[in-house]
C-alpha cells in the first residue's frame, strides 16, 4: 500500500495501557487468571479497533493464546495493542502483553494474541473500515503476517454465514 492511498496510519490508534494486577486479579498463591489477563487485552484491542473504524466494534475472533510466563499479583500488566491489517469490514489488531515488577523494573514478554473485529453500523451491520497504513519495517512485517493468518483463516474456515 503507498501512502498516497487513503487510510490511517498505525499510530494514529495504537495504544499501550498498563494495569496493576490486584487479588481480584488472582488466585490464593498470587498467579493472575488467564481469564483476567485476556480480558483486559480484549478490552485494549476493541478500544484500538474502534479508535481506528471510529464505529461500534465488535470481536469476532480471537487467535490462539498462549501463555508464555507468569503475571503476579502486584505485576503491571502492559498490553501493547495496534491495528495489524485491515479488511473491508473487519480488522487485525495484535496484542503484546508483559508484566512488569514494579520493584525490580525487570520485564517479561508474557503473551501474545490477534483478534478480529468486524466495524458495525448504526444498525449493527458489518460496515466499510479504512484500510490502515503500515509505515514502519516492524508494522509492513506484521501487515505481511496479518494478511497470512487472514488466507489462513479463510482457508480453514471460509466465509462465515449470517447469523440471525
Amino acid at each position: 500500500m503507498s501512502r498516497n492511498e487513503r487510510g490511517k496510519h498505525v499510530s494514529v490508534s495504537q495504544m499501550t495501557t498498563v494495569r496493576l494486577m490486584m487479588p481480584t486479579d488472582g488466585n490464593v498463591l498470587g498467579n493472575v487468571f488467564g481469564g483476567a489477563i485476556m480480558r483486559y487485552m480484549d478490552e485494549v484491542a476493541g478500544i484500538v479497533a474502534f479508535h481506528h473504524a471510529r464505529k461500534n466494534v465488535v470481536t469476532a475472533s480471537i487467535d490462539r493464546m498462549d501463555f508464555y510466563a507468569p503475571v503476579y499479583v502486584g505485576n503491571l500488566l502492559i498490553l501493547k495493542a495496534a491495528v495489524n491489517y485491515v479488511g473491508k469490514t473487519s480488522m487485525e489488531v495484535g496484542v503484546r502483553i508483559e508484566a512488569e515488577d514494579p520493584l525490580t523494573g525487570t520485564t517479561a514478554h508474557t503473551g501474545s494474541c490477534y483478534l478480529t473485529f468486524v466495524a458495525l453500523d448504526g444498525n449493527g451491520k458489518p460496515s466499510p473500515v479504512e484500510p490502515v497504513i503500515p509505515v514502519t519495517a516492524d508494522e509492513k512485517r506484521r501487515y505481511r503476517e496479518a494478511l497470512a493468518r487472514r488466507k489462513m483463516r479463510k482457508a480453514m474456515f471460509g466465509k462465515r454465514k449470517e447469523r440471525v
